[in-house]
């Protein structure tokens, strides 16, 4: 594999919040994706989901908590936990999350 620009990826992404898938490893998806500033409703999985910023800030809502995510920072939400975005985030979030 070559090296992935991640930020023009995100760049020609259709649009915000549309993400791409960039690699599997074992049953983990890599993929990126452009946040808009628009906040997204709240949502669990049953399978943590690594949230690292490349780029900007994600407003993330854990479980009613405001857990601000800076660029260049890493936040894991745990398994079966709600987590939302709120409004003001934007930049470039790497996501990694169980198939």
């Amino acid at each position: 594999m070559t090296p992935v620009d991640l930020t023009a990826v995100a760049a020609v992404l259709p649009g915000p919040w549309s993400s791409r898938p960039l690699a599997e490893i074992g049953d983990a998806r890599v993929k990126v994706l452009r946040m808009s500033g628009a906040g997204l409703p709240q949502e669990s999985h049953p399978t943590a989901e690594a949230l690292m910023v490349l780029d900007g800030r994600l407003e993330l809502e854990v479980a009613g908590r405001l857990v601000p995510v800076l660029a260049g920072q890493l936040y894991v939400v745990p398994a079966d936990t709600p987590h939302a975005v709120r409004a003001g985030s934007h930049g470039t979030l790497l996501i990694v999350e169980r198939g």
